[in-house]
């Protein structure tokens, strides 16, 4: 579909320039943009790579001289890369998929449906399920017994949501996303060799052999509004009560989320990132690709972690963290600095020793 771009500028609040009825039917970084495509040059530095394409139009920083840049139109915002997201959802081509209910798919008599869900080949919808309006079901997905999925959700292909599962509206998940599966969470008999472990720090007592007894997951899994999951996510049904996410919180590709977790709104976590089991986990929270958080601990609100954190303990509201284990992030870099100073300092130890022992011999 092709649009003006007085009607793009429109739709994003933004300011039309020059020829405002040239079309539009795509975009493209500057250096490949063709005549039908929006060039994205929201920075200086992105501006040389005009002169190699083809656009004659292109978003561009508030003061830019687009007409000595060569384009015949230009979009002009205060914050361009925030332009990009109504753009991309303006330009977004989708999946191709058909819409209505494919004849492949399997539906419950039980399931309710509002009359415009869509529902791709071969998906599976269990017994008393519930799916808004606007919603598209993807080929290859399974929704439980009795789950919950609000208006305008989208599940991409072989998103998994296990029974009982509340989901509000506008939820995203990404291919093989899984929620509500059983959580990880097993017991011994007696006290188990890793009870004696964290108990001690250390002295496990007696080593013998010990086996795992179940415990089911009779909670399962409550997630607001607004929310995304990134592919292949997995976030695991409570024990008793429910594992929650709170609106609007968005969740990269590889994230783990544990049993019992409570996650707030508007967090970001980033891929790789492990929550363990019962942790809470504040408002306006960031983690990190490849943040760890220990289970049974609380982060305060408006936390940040760096790449790599490992969180061992509670986390107090807005601070910065990074490293293992997490401490401040000033703290964390002063670490990093005296580990590259190490080689010098045994060197200079080395050589203070040399001098001592020659000294003495001296005298």
């Amino acid at each position: 579909m092709a649009y003006t771009i007085e009607q793009i500028a429109a739709s994003l609040g933004a300011r039309a320039f020059g020829e405002t009825t040239l079309e539009i039917s795509g975009v493209a970084e500057p250096a490949d943009a063709g005549p039908q495509d929006l060039a994205l040059a929201m920075k200086p530095e992105y501006a040389a790579g005009l002169a190699q394409g083809a656009a004659r139009a292109a978003v561009v920083w508030d003061g830019a001289d687009w007409q000595a840049l060569g384009l015949e139109a230009a979009i002009v915002a205060p914050r361009p890369r925030y332009v990009m997201s109504g753009l991309t959802a303006l330009l977004d081509p989708g999946q191709g998929w058909d819409a209505g209910i494919h004849p492949s798919a399997v539906i419950h008599a039980t399931a309710d449906l509002a009359p415009d869900v869509s529902v791709g080949p071969l998906a599976v919808i269990g017994r008393g399920a519930r799916i808004g309006a606007g919603s598209t079901i993807g080929p290859q997905c399974f929704v439980g017994a009795d789950a919950r999925i609000g208006a305008g959700a989208f599940l991409r292909e072989g998103v998994r949501i296990g029974a009982r599962v509340q989901i509000g509206d506008r939820f995203i998940a990404q291919p093989g996303s899984v929620v509500g599966g059983d959580g990880f969470s097993y017991v011994t008999p007696e006290t188990s060799n890793v009870e004696q472990a964290r108990a001690t720090l250390g002295d496990m007592g007696d080593t013998s052999a010990q086996s795992w007894t179940r415990i089911h997951s009779l909670g399962s899994v409550s997630i607001g509004d607004d929310v995304e999951l990134g592919a292949n996510c997995t976030v695991d049904r409570g024990t008793i009560r429910d594992t929650r996410i709170g609106h609007g919180t968005k969740i990269d590709n590889l994230v783990m989320i544990g049993h019992n977790v409570i996650i707030g709104n508007d967090c970001l976590l980033c891929g790789l990132v492990g929550i363990a089991g019962s942790t809470r986990i504040g408002n306006n929270v960031v983690l990190a690709g490849k943040t760890g958080v220990s289970d049974n601990i609380f982060i305060g609100d408006n936390v940040i972690t760096g790449g790599g954190t490992i969180v061992l303990s509670n986390i107090p509201s807005g601070r910065m963290m990074l490293g293992y284990p997490a401490m401040k992030m000033e703290t964390t870099v002063e670490v990093f600095k005296g580990f590259r100073r190490l080689k010098r300092l045994f060197e200079d130890v080395s050589e203070l020793k040399k001098t001592v022992t020659q000294s003495n011999h001296k005298t």
